[in-house]
Formats: structure tokens, sequence, C-alpha cells
């Protein structure tokens, strides 16, 4: 603890065993083994609320703008009684629970409520249900689950999702306004169900392989899978996390957190950290886009959270506002031990920027801290250590991981093996075989490099997705991940992202996706006056990608580092067309199946208009 009483960041062991095989392949695994952990999330929930009755576990604005507080007694107390009617309606694995609506405290309780009656539940992304025109991807899913019972906080808002999507056999449960279309019942009635020794029988049958939840991937790779998550894949995970970061379990966190539950780091990683070490959870309703950020704002002025996690984007979004509000930045720093990002790299600039305001605010550089990790596996599985944190790393095995690296293509593609790893894919069997090697490691699909080849302790770069690269013509590999990363960030702020094509051929080029509003303001447009076409189509726009892409291979060097030609779309990925997931990342292999007139454009002889070089 420092002289103002707030508690440093302390990591944990960091020290490793490597084996080389003769093969090339090598096996990587921290030397300290993962200590105990609790058969069942429940189990800490029932502790919680027998040490701390009265602490606030969880926390939710109200509509009238107090936070509505649940202690760990009454979160446990609300919990049973779900898991008492869940019980009643004879829910399983063949009739789970499915959540459609975002984070709140009614989904936690509902989630908590399965968990404790044994039953299986899946929380679904929001945008398949409210973004969605089609309901394609939620129709595919609840196909799979077979749900006995949907829940949604608001039976208004997915009342198109409702009608479009949710099977007529499965009981619907809603917070408030009940469809007239068809019947419904009140969370009120699940919550006035006394809780008998019923609950008590159900949550001893559960055991650590007993099916928790069912979380569907983002389909950046492909359709969305139902990937198992157990009891121990959870419970085991938080027992990484505390190996790794000590600090963050002791006292107990306090977050503030927007990530999405249907999503492994906000609901497993994140959601879990707090239940698992008697903290409190306060539920950000803001979110990392325009007219959602200041939610957070406004949060970050009355939380102080030990450790705060979001997305690049998020950070990138809320510097403005610590620039210009220095009591803003004082209460989110007070307590904090470190920020932490996933889910894509985190700009240099920003990241400089962080390290400049909390050592103008409280005198010390803040860590910024990232790790690896999948849905599979559960998630985390390496985290930085305090050898292995320079910018870029993504750290160490946790104890209790293996890593195997397999040489493939030039590169270390990475497999994984420990108690937190899925057992497979829900009711995908061909799907489960495929992610596994012969001696069961999970196939992430990364790809890792050393960052001292003769020291492993240094940790890793992510080195990107094998699945992704490519051959050109000249049989020169292309490494789409950082070549991506690299063409962003040098671009930035114009453009948001991009789809790299080029296998077989002799050019890597690029479909380009813009960010409109810093291309409208560089061509001088007003902010409602111009369409993405004309934007796109001013030169001064066209002037300046054309500039900036030459810059760009002008220090490429070969050219896997190179891109020949690009266009900008003027229609962007869309979550309909599958060409972009939930989380707003970009399903490659979609766009390019589904512009492929736009690839023949890049490779013709002459140049079409609308290619930039």
């Amino acid at each position: 603890m420092n002289q103002d009483g707030k508690t440093a960041l302390r990591f944990g062991p960091s020290d490793v065993v490597l084996e080389r095989a003769p093969d090339g392949v090598l096996k990587l695994r921290a030397r300290h083994s993962l200590g105990a952990y609790p058969r069942s999330l429940t189990d800490s929930l029932d502790h919680w609320a027998a040490a701390t009755p009265e602490r606030t576990f969880l926390a939710q604005r109200s509509a009238a703008g107090p936070w509505r507080k649940l202690s760990y007694a009454e979160v446990r107390a609300s919990a049973r009684s779900i898991a008492e009617a869940l019980l009643a309606r004879e829910l399983s694995p063949e009739r789970p629970v499915a959540i459609l609506s975002g984070n709140s405290i009614a989904h936690a309780l509902v989630g908590l409520g399965a968990m404790y009656a044994g039953v299986p539940y899946a929380p679904i992304s929001p945008p398949y249900s409210l973004i969605a025109k089609d309901f394609g991807k939620l129709n595919a899913i609840l196909a799979l689950l077979t749900p006995g019972l949907v829940f949604v906080d608001d039976g208004k808002a997915f009342a198109a999702a409702i009608e479009g999507a949710i099977p007529r056999e499965a009981e619907l449960v809603v917070v408030e306004n009940p469809p007239s279309t068809r019947p419904a019942t009140l969370l009120s009635a699940l919550l006035a169900t006394p809780a008998s020794r019923k609950v008590e029988a159900a949550n001893a049958r559960v055991t650590p392989d007993t099916i928790a939840k069912i979380l569907f991937t983002s389909g950046s790779t492909g359709a969305p899978k139902g990937v198992i998550n157990t009891q121990h894949m959870m419970t085991s995970n938080q027992a990484m996390a505390a190996s790794s970061f000590p600090s963050f379990v002791a006292p107990p966190p306090v977050l503030l957190d927007w990530l999405p539950w249907s999503h492994t780091f906000g609901g497993n990683h994140n959601f879990n950290l707090a239940l698992t070490n008697g903290g409190t959870f306060y539920i950000d309703e803001g979110k990392p886009v325009p007219r959602a950020i200041e939610e957070t704002v406004r949060n970050l002025r009355e939380v102080s959270p030990t450790v705060y996690f979001n997305v690049p984007k998020g950070y990138e979004m809320l510097l403005p506002y610590l620039k210009a509000d220095k009591a803003l930045r004082e209460t989110m720093l007070r307590n904090l031990q470190c920020f932490f990002y996933a889910g894509a790299g985190l700009p240099g600039h920003v990241w400089e920027e962080y390290d400049r305001l909390s050592m103008e605010t409280v005198g010390a550089r803040v860590p910024m801290l990232t790790s690896l990790g999948s849905t599979e596996t559960g998630p985390s599985a390496l985290n930085v250590t305090d050898k292995a944190r320079s910018p870029g790393v993504i750290g160490l095995p946790n104890a209790g991981v293996e890593l195997k690296l397999v040489p493939n293509a030039g590169k270390l593609e990475a497999r994984l093996k420990s108690p937190s790893v899925t057992p497979g894919y829900w009711r995908q069997p061909t799907q489960t075989k495929a992610a596994f090697d012969e001696e069961g490691y999970y196939l992430l699909g990364d790809a890792l490099r050393f960052a001292d080849p003769n020291d492993p302790e240094k940790g890793f770069y992510f080195d990107g997705r094998v699945a992704e690269d490519f051959k050109l013509a000249t049989g020169t590999w292309v490494s789409v991940g950082p070549l991506r990363a690299k063409f962003v960030a040098h671009f930035a702020p114009f453009a948001r992202d991009l789809v790299i094509a080029g296998q077989d051929r002799d050019d890597a080029t690029a479909l380009v996706v813009p960010d409109l509003d810093a291309c409208r303001e560089l061509g001088g447009f007003g902010p409602k006056d111009a369409s993405p076409e004309s934007i796109l189509a001013n030169p001064a726009v066209r002037a300046k990608f054309s500039a900036l892409l030459a810059s760009f291979n002008k220090a490429a060097g070969g050219s896997s580092g190179r891109i020949a030609r690009m266009i900008p779309l003027v229609e962007a990925p869309s979550l309909d067309t599958g060409e972009m997931t939930d989380k707003g990342s970009i399903n490659q292999r979609a766009v390019l199946k589904r512009r492929d007139d736009l690839v023949a454009a890049l490779y013709a002889e002459p140049p079409s208009s609308l290619v930039i070089s």
C-alpha cells in the first residue's frame, strides 16, 4: 500500500519452464502451480453473503439517476428464489435459459439463479436482437439452444425480436412491458417464489464439470459457435487471475464496467473477478460510441475503480474528457492499480497520453496491461508479468496453463491446455473435434513471437491470426494482423479498419473502412451536408489517402508489408450481412466474399476510378 493509502499493483511470479522438441515444437508453462479454487461460482456468492452480507455486490443507475445497490445477501436471496422458479419449470441442459438483454441487475440475478439450479444459461449479444433486421443469427442461435425460457428486460424494446425469433414453446420472462401478442411472465413473479430445500438439493448436484453457461463466439472467422463454459473453467480462471495479480483481489476489487456479459471478457473475467473476491461491480451503461461515452464519464465522476477495463477505442474516446477535467482524473485514478485493455492493439499515442496524464495527476505512471485468451479459454490464458509488460507484450502463460508453440509457415502457432479451456462446442461435435490437436491442446488460432528469443520470461507479442494470413504469388507470406495494425495506426484518424486481399496475387491490396467524420472534416463538409459517396470522392480526401499510402509503403520494406492499392468503402460492413461481428470486429472472409467485385477492381487494368494508389 502506498503512503496515500492506495493499494499498489502487485504481480505474481514470472518464472517459466521451456521445453524444446526436436521437431521445433516448444512447450512453455509457469514454474509455480495453480492454487485451489471453488467448486462453483455460487459457492463464492454463498461465502460473501455470509462473510460480508451488507457489502454492495451489484449497482446500477435507476431511471431517476441514483445508484440502485444490492448487497451480497440480497443478491443471494433473489438468485435462490429464481432458482426455485426455474426448477419448478423443469428446465435443464435440453431446455436451458436464454438471456437476450444486456448487462443489468436483473440479467445477473437470472444468470446466478440458473447456476444455483444447475441449469445452463446463454447470454446472447443484444445487437442480434436490437440492431439486426432479419434475426438470422439470433434464429440460428436459438435453434441450436432450444431454450425453455427466454428473458428480456424490456418487452417493448425487444418486441421485434420476440416476434421474429423467440419460439412459441419457450416461456417469455420480462421485467417490464410484456408484449400483447403472446403470454409473458414478469420477473417479479420469479423473485416472489420462496426458495425451498429443492434449491439446496439441486445446488448440491452441481459439480466442477457442470455446464454453467454457453457463450457464443462473435463469428469473426465464421458463424457463431456455442462455447460450453463449465463451473471449473470460470473458477480456475479466477484462481489464475489471483496468481497473476494478487493486488486485484485484496482488498476486494471495485469495478465500473460496460463490457458485455454476452462475451467472455466482460461476463467471465470481469463479473467473476468481483464475485469471486467479494468486490463491488458498478454496471456502466455507457459505451465507447458517440452520445454514449458521456454516461461513462458521468459514472467515473462518482466511482473510483481499483482496476479499470476497457477496449482501445474506449480509452481513446475518454482521453478528451480526462485531458479537460482534472477532477475527473483525480476520481478515476484515486484507487486505480492499473488500466487493462483487450480486444485489439492499443495505439502508441493513446498509451503515452495515459502515462502523461497519470504522472501529472498522481505523480506516477498507472500501468497499462493486457492479456491473451479467447471465449474457449475462460478467457485468460496469458497475462503480463512484472518482467513481461513492455508495450505490445501480452505476457506469459498463467499458472496452470500449458502453451504449445508449433512452427507454421514461419510463425509459431499457439495451442493451449488448462483447466479453464472449454470441453467443446454446444451440440457441434464436428467443430469440437476440429478445435483440438492430437495431444488435446486447444487450437487458439493465434501466432505468437518471443519479445526476446534469448529470454522467454520477457513474454510474447501477438503475431496475427493464422487463418487470416496468406501467400502472395511470389510465395511471400502476408501477416494480416500486424499489417492491419500498422496501417490503421499510420492512417489515424482517417481509417478505422481494413480488409487485406491478395492471396495468389502479385501484391497485397485493401478495402478500407474510413472514419467518415474525420474525412468529412478533412473535406471541409458540414456535419450533415454530404453523403459518404461525396465525402470519399472529395479531392482533398483522396489526396490525403494517397499521400498516406505512399508514406506507408515507403517505410514498409518488402512486398509483405506494402499495400499496393486501396478502395475506401462507401458502405460500411454490417451485422446483417455477416461482415461485422456483434463486438464490432470485421469478418475478413465475409467481406472479401461479399465484395468480390471490389476486390476485382483493385486488380483491374487500367485501375478503376474507385482505386487509390
